[in-house]
């Protein structure tokens, strides 16, 4: 975990904490990571954010499936690797099997492997969707992966994020949603840091006169936090790219 988690942690009194330095973009790039079914509907789903979602189970249409879902067992996935969207477009990919087991795990393995770098797996898998009481499609599966990425709502021109990250007019602020050991390692001067998960709870530190500019390293939680401002009524706009930081606030950014 982060340093900062591994704080948390300890002082609840864990003491076999370990601490990963390189971070989650790093963390990315040899593992998968997690989410929940409500994050899965909340965020992709119910926004219509373009995704890929792989039902890895066996006879998965008898049991029912999750909207938008795609037929693909383990052994599918190697054989099919040439099916799947270009690595560099970075596509959000989210596998679920019936329990968030193994099969859940080694499918997701596989494409890390493969070389994607924004793989989940749904936590607890099926069986947690249908605890959750979401809506459970029935029918044909889908069986061949469709990822058209969009322009998103609320996305703003890279050279205008430029100009504003350059000279940022008193009107504006730009909101890093990265994670606190992200921040520390360097943001760009003048940002304000809230991490995406804790926005809800600190509206009251986010002026609501001001055009809001949220970024992450990836943007997929800016794009995560502009939707959580938007329905609070905030004037905002988010990066949709790759952006690296540097210690000196100094930024690379590169649209996938």
């Amino acid at each position: 975990m982060s340093p900062n988690s591994a704080g948390r942690a300890e002082k609840l009194g864990y003491t076999n904490v370990k601490v990963y330095h390189e971070g989650l973009p790093e963390w990315t790039k040899r593992n998968y990571t997690v989410l929940s079914a409500q994050f899965l509907k909340e965020a992709f789903i119910d926004k219509d954010i373009p995704h890929v979602l792989l039902d890895v189970r066996s006879a998965a249409a008898e049991k029912g499936f999750i909207k938008g879902a795609v037929a693909m067992t383990g052994a599918d996935i190697a054989k099919n690797l040439d099916k799947f969207p270009p690595k560099d477009k970075k596509p959000p990919i989210m596998v679920y099997d019936q329990n968030g087991g193994g099969d859940a795990k080694n499918a997701a393995l596989t494409l890390v492997k493969a070389g994607y770098t924004a793989v989940d797996i749904v936590t607890g898998g099926f069986d947690a969707w249908k605890a959750a009481n979401f809506p459970v499609e029935t029918g044909k599966l889908a069986s061949a992966i469709v990822y058209v990425p969009k322009p998103r709502q609320g996305e703003i021109a890279i050279d205008d994020f430029k100009k504003i990250a350059a000279n940022t007019p008193a009107d504006t602020l730009i909101l890093d949603v990265r994670n606190r050991d992200e921040g520390n390692a360097g943001m760009i001067k003048g940002a304000k840091l809230v991490p995406d998960e804790e926005i809800l709870d600190r509206l009251a530190d986010i002026p609501k006169d001001k055009k809001i500019v949220t970024h992450c390293s990836t943007g997929v939680r800016a794009e995560m936090a502009y939707h959580k401002l938007k329905e609070k009524g905030y004037a905002v706009q988010f990066v949709n790219a790759k952006l690296e930081i540097d210690d000196k606030g100094n930024f690379e950014i590169e649209k996938p």
